[in-house]
């Protein structure tokens, strides 16, 4: 489990092959930035960009994660060397600083605004029509691994748009600095809704 509190801002600096057949994985090599990795063992879970990912070795710069296809087909920001969003497992101690987060992406969600206003940033994001009962006004979402806040929702036929006001301080230690219009991000829908759902559409 997770809160969705970014950590550190790692790297993934190689990207390498797990085969030759077309569903292969890949092996990340990510340079952990800030992450401390003193505690970190072989098969802790660290959240990139949200998705949860086992260390399978740790080097002199981070540390070493497999990613099969399926979750390839399923991310986004997995694929190519860049910035990511880290984020240790919790442990008993820690605060719940964001809100319960299992780091399994739902969906993928489609940047439509990325723009400035007063010292916040506003960002926009279309989400796929099937999490839209999920989303709603005040309630919580992942994106790319940061616990959010949803200020407005509009739904349409082709899904739901859901409106955050994002402060300075967010924008500085996260990637979503780097977002804009078209830019695909891993969502992940609130624990709690997830269960209410299937609490009342339950028939037995």
């Amino acid at each position: 489990m997770f809160t969705g509190i970014v950590a550190a801002i790692g790297t993934i600096t190689s990207i390498t092959p797990l085969g030759s057949q077309p569903d292969a994985g890949v092996r990340l090599t990510v340079d952990a930035g800030g992450l401390t990795m003193a505690d970190v063992s072989l098969g802790d879970s660290i959240a990139l960009n949200g998705a949860c990912m086992t260390v399978v070795s740790k080097t002199d710069q981070g540390f070493v994660v497999d990613v099969s296809r399926e979750s390839l087909s399923r991310t986004a920001g997995l694929d190519m060397p860049g910035e990511v969003n880290l984020e240790k497992a919790l442990t008993l101690a820690d605060r719940l600083g964001g809100h319960l987060v299992s780091g399994h992406v739902d969906g993928l969600g489609t940047v439509r605004k990325f723009e400035p206003v007063a010292e916040s940033m506003e960002l926009i994001v279309e989400a796929p029509r099937e999490l839209a009962r999920y989303l709603a006004y005040k309630g919580s979402i992942v994106v790319n691994g940061v616990s959010l806040t949803v200020n407005r929702v509009a739904d349409s036929e082709s899904g739901c748009a859901f409106s955050i006001n994002l402060i300075p301080h967010t924008v500085e230690v996260t990637t979503l600095k780097h977002l804009k219009p078209g830019t695909k991000v891993n969502l992940e829908i609130d624990l709690i809704a997830r269960y209410v759902e299937r609490m009342l559409s339950f028939k037995g």
